[in-house]
């Protein structure tokens, strides 16, 4: 079943999930490998250099969960933190095409990506997909691409833990009321988020969040 209702980029999404699955593969035997001397949290440079072309993509189902959460929430605006070679972007932004269709009101997703491998790879997929128009790179540290936002924010998928905790301070005070953060992979690597749900937690910061059962964990938070 296509399930995008895009039968092109449907294609497209397979083969660069098909990719992703590959290279997992290849991750695993990376770091099993170098267990004991590397932690997620804490990458090294040599680390560092392996994952600077790799996919690293959200699962289709996840990537389908999120689409489909945009479409409910109408979104207009989304930040997408970790971008990586832009897979679950063109989910995200092929929902936006379809509200704009719907309402006739142009949207935009907002992709962070700090490596400039990964960045040329992904707007290489994006024009491919033919929805180029509807996502604005932001490439370079997020901690200064995140810092201007124009307008409120609907929905952030947050696919990086090291720098979670400092991208949703700088998103927070843009969420509008209902709207939805995901982080992905809260159960695989708790530690990595330990300051992330800090902030989540914090009554100050109005969210209410749940873990849904998702392989790895996938937090789904609500701006109250």
């Amino acid at each position: 079943m296509n399930e995008l209702g895009d039968p092109a980029l449907h294609q497209l999404l397979s083969r660069l999930h098909a990719a992703s699955q590959v290279q997992e593969d290849g991750l695993a035997n990376y770091f099993e490998a170098r267990k004991g001397t590397i932690h997620w949290g804490q990458l090294d440079e040599a680390a560092r250099r392996y994952l600077a072309d790799k996919l690293v993509a959200l699962d289709s189902d996840k990537s389908l969960f999120c689409h489909r959460l945009c479409l409910a929430l109408r979104a207009r605006r989304v930040i997408e933190v970790g971008t990586s070679h832009g897979v679950s972007t063109l989910y995200l932004a092929q929902a936006l095409k379809r509200i704009e269709k719907a309402e006739g009101r142009r949207g935009v997703v907002i992709g962070t990506e700090y490596e400039p491998e990964k960045a040329r790879a992904a707007r290489t997929n994006f024009a491919a997909a033919g929805l180029a128009d509807y996502i604005e790179l932001r490439e370079g540290d997020l901690r200064e691409t995140l810092r201007h936002i124009d307008g409120a924010v609907d929905f952030v998928l947050m696919d990086i833990w090291e720098l979670a905790r400092a991208a949703i301070e700088l998103i927070a005070p843009h969420l509008r009321p209902g709207a939805i953060v995901i982080a992905d992979n809260t159960s695989a690597f708790p530690e990595n988020y330990t300051e992330y749900f800090e902030f989540l937690l914090d009554p100050a910061n109005a969210f209410s969040t749940q873990t849904l059962p998702f392989s790895g964990g996938l937090e789904l938070t609500v701006k109250l």
